[in-house]
């Protein structure tokens, strides 16, 4: 079945049909956020249930869950759910019950960190494409991949998302953007392989296509899949533009049912909003991009996060087919219910505060403060996530450095700002 648009061009409260014969009510998408709201065993439990039954009365088109990864040996962050085996169906099948008690659909974001595990969550080495670590502070130098073990990975992918669709699950999103193990293997900087593995982009992307394969092969024709894809990595040398048009190509050809456009990794973090402001006031970061794979995306539907504050501009850039679906992110964290506000109450813009780091005249003679300021306004958006998971209302009003015990428990790896 194709994707089939089903309202007027800039209709944010259109649906629209996937290829899989799912239907969105409308082009709003809750953004993969990190929530780090796992039990220590990995598994989620009531704090996950409590915040998605809030986002569940939100109006969201489509929900995906902040990053759940398939090895537990390897986390990004404390707290993320851990997908290997059905070990914690009931669990899994009680969060995707929370969320559809007045929600609609939800998939859950697969991923692997690759060399941007956070070493305070065990004691294994990070793994990569190649032994390279990544420039951000507290990284580590991975150990490269045996052909085996990317084989390995792979069927892990395959496995979890068998395990999500048991679930009651209604799809899941690969994650090959933000610097994690699939964007690893894509960059040139990252990988530096000369096997079935890397050496040129056609074999770079062999381990996002596998990944795809082996998922579609484990879920039922109905079952959703979709690819958050980075439009570069905005590091000389690294993943270009060009190269993911012909990423976009190849996903179209297997089938995949949306691809979600961001930017940038820890090294350079686009996708934190880390942008000229030239771009910064056309609100979407990543919009320009997605116009270029309009046309070679055909009718797979591309959605677009990052930046979006505005209805009106929210509404031009589908009215334009520069996109399909707008993916909201922070403004989630503190307005669970945006599309409702949105589409129901006539709110024309959802607000963000601007969070950075006090003293900073000080602290700036002291280090670069921008980094610290990256972080900090991610932290704080999780902590509202973390509000909300205790059953309390976010709290716009909390103060920058009552965020700053949470960084202290992440150690250097709350320099890597977490992000779905």
């Amino acid at each position: 079945m194709s994707s089939t648009p089903t309202s007027p061009d800039g209709d944010l409260g259109g649906p629209l049909t996937l290829r899989s014969g799912l239907t969105l009510p409308n082009r709003l998408m809750k953004s993969a956020l990190s929530e780090g709201l796992a039990g220590v065993d990995g598994a989620p439990g009531g704090r996950l249930e409590t915040l998605y039954r809030r986002w569940g009365t939100g109006g969201y088109g489509l929900l995906i869950t902040g990053n759940a990864v398939v090895d537990r040996r390897h986390l990004s962050e404390p707290g993320n759910v851990v997908i290997e085996d059905d070990r914690h169906l009931p669990a899994l099948t009680r969060w995707a019950e929370s969320y559809h008690e007045s929600g609609g659909p939800i998939w859950v974001q697969l991923n692997h960190p690759g060399r941007q595990a956070n070493r305070r969550t065990g004691r294994t080495r990070p793994v990569a494409p190649s032994a390279i670590a990544a420039r951000v502070p507290g990284a580590a130098r991975p150990r490269a991949l045996t052909d085996g073990e990317i084989r390995e990975i792979i069927t892990r992918f395959g496995t979890a998302a068998a395990v999500v669709e048991a679930a009651g699950f209604d799809g899941v999103q690969i994650h090959g953007a933000h610097g994690y193990l699939v964007t690893q293997f894509l960059s040139p900087r990252s990988n530096r392989r000369d096997d079935a593995w890397g050496g040129d982009p056609g074999r770079r992307r062999a381990f996002l296509l596998d990944v795809l394969r082996a998922v579609r092969a484990a879920v039922a024709p109905g079952f959703s899949v979709g690819v958050k894809l980075n439009s570069a990595d905005f590091q000389r040398g690294g993943f270009t533009e060009e190269e993911s048009r012909e990423v976009v190509r190849a996903l179209v050809a297997e089938g995949v049912d949306l691809i979600e456009i961001s930017g940038g990794s820890y090294e350079a973090p686009a996708m934190m909003g880390v942008m000229a402001e030239s771009t910064r006031a056309r609100e979407a970061y990543f919009l320009d991009y997605a116009r270029t794979v309009r046309a070679i995306a055909g009718r797979t539907p591309i959605a677009v996060t990052g930046g979006f504050r505005t209805r009106a501009a929210m509404e031009r850039a589908l009215a334009d087919r520069d996109c399909d679906i707008v993916g909201i992110g922070r403004p989630a964290c503190l307005l669970p219910d945006a599309p409702r506000a949105l589409l129901e109450h006539g709110r024309e813009r959802l607000e963000v505060p601007a969070i950075g780091v006090g003293a900073r005249r000080l602290v700036g003679r002291l280090t670069d403060i921008r980094p610290l300021d990256s972080a900090l306004n991610v932290q704080w958006h999780a902590d509202q996530l973390h509000r909300m998971g205790a059953g309390l209302d976010p709290d716009p009003t909390l103060a920058w450095w009552r965020t700053l015990p949470s960084m202290v428990r992440n150690g250097p790896a709350a320099l890597r700002p977490r992000r779905g």
